[in-house]
């Protein structure tokens, strides 16, 4: 027969035992629902619009990039897209467009890589969508949609002038000079409405063979002329060049920058600027003979050639009815030379030239008689 005493023991125990047991089981109850929790929905697969749409329109020819999106509206990879449609309107705001003006194909988002994805799109303005009038303007937008053809909403949306551009320069033309290289063409003359906030500049283009860079060579008003020119001075000789022409129409807006419309491109010529042109004639020359007693020779001096490659100077110099002759045996760097093989007596006839750093040398300047007492 078991006492109170002996119940109450085993029932202390038993007591001890279960709070052990949950006190060692607690945490993983707790850790079990912190990683279980309620089941989250189905990702519905819409991309996130772009926000870094541009345009860049050149003559008819408007190209749209963007930046392919890489995850959807509820922050997930992107796995699929389908196309992107472009829409357009002559509206200042987009609403969501039913009936897109082109498409671009679809391409598989960047997946986890950090890397954007460029996409483009070029579109065409016809000729009945343009206008004289320099304040219409289009609007540009895109939507992105998924594998099943549902989309977000539209991108940031962007502006394009209307303006009609003029066509490229004609006749095109290139020669080298003394002076660099000299441009023609033939300008499409430009209406002659001087109160419209439209003013059109012809921009030449020079890039080095070889090189994809262009470097702006430089800009000269269209004011209705027919036959313009531009001499780039800024080459460097020995260098084969590639040169273009655009015409830009320019609209001046009031407290805001100028609206810039590229028009289509001249074709591209190629020129090789070899310099085989001697610097300018020496001018000013003048003889001087040494005084009588002292030992003879003549000075000369004359006025310095001021070409940016010019290497020095040769003095020539011959006797009545004699062939003239070399006389310094190294390039004179000076304007200036004495000569000292001279005899009392005599008189001699003298002329320089001035040659550049590729050997290309000029005639001779008018010559200087001195007499040697």
């Amino acid at each position: 027969m078991v006492s109170g005493t002996e119940i109450s023991g085993q029932w202390i125990r038993m007591r001890r035992f279960t709070l052990k047991l949950l006190a060692l089981s607690a945490p993983l109850m707790f850790a079990a629902c912190a990683t279980i929790g309620p089941p989250l929905p189905p990702s519905l697969e819409l991309p996130k619009p772009p926000s870094d749409l541009r345009a860049v329109r050149k003559g008819d020819r408007v190209t749209l990039t963007w930046s392919a999106p890489s995850v959807t509206t509820d922050r997930q990879t992107v796995r699929s897209m389908g196309p992107t449609r472009i829409c357009r309107g002559t509206e200042t705001v987009l609403t969501p467009c039913a009936t897109p003006v082109g498409e671009a194909g679809a391409q598989p988002g960047p997946g986890t890589s950090k890397q954007k994805v460029a996409r483009s799109y070029t579109d065409s303005l016809s000729a009945q969508i343009q206008s004289d009038n320099p304040s219409r303007f289009i609007t540009y937008a895109i939507e992105v949609v998924n594998a099943g053809g549902r989309g977000a909403g539209l991108s940031n949306q962007v502006r394009v002038s209307l303006v009609r551009t003029l066509p490229p320069p004609q006749d095109f033309a290139a020669r080298v000079t003394g002076q660099g290289v000299v441009l023609t063409w033939t300008s499409a003359v430009p209406p002659a409405d001087s109160a419209r906030p439209v003013r059109y500049v012809y921009r030449v283009y020079r890039r080095l063979e070889g090189s994809p860079e262009q470097i702006l060579a430089g800009e000269i008003p269209a004011r209705g002329e027919r036959s313009l020119s531009f001499t780039d001075s800024s080459i460097e000789w020995q260098k084969t060049y590639e040169y273009r022409a655009e015409t830009v129409t320019v609209i001046a807006q009031e407290n805001q920058p100028d609206v810039q419309v590229e028009g289509d491109d001249s074709p591209e010529i190629k020129i090789s600027a070899d310099d085989v042109f001697p610097p300018a004639v020496p001018s000013g020359l003048q003889a001087v003979s040494s005084g009588p007693g002292q030992k003879t020779f003549i000075d000369l001096v004359w006025a310095p050639v001021s070409d940016v490659d010019l290497d020095g100077y040769n003095v020539y110099r011959h006797e009545e009815g004699s062939a003239a002759v070399k006389v310094n045996a190294e390039p004179l760097k000076t304007p200036a030379y004495r000569d000292a093989s001279v005899l009392s007596g005599k008189s001699y006839f003298y002329s320089v030239s001035a040659f550049d750093v590729r050997g290309n040398e000029s005639a001779r300047s008018e010559e200087a008689t001195e007499a040697v007492p």
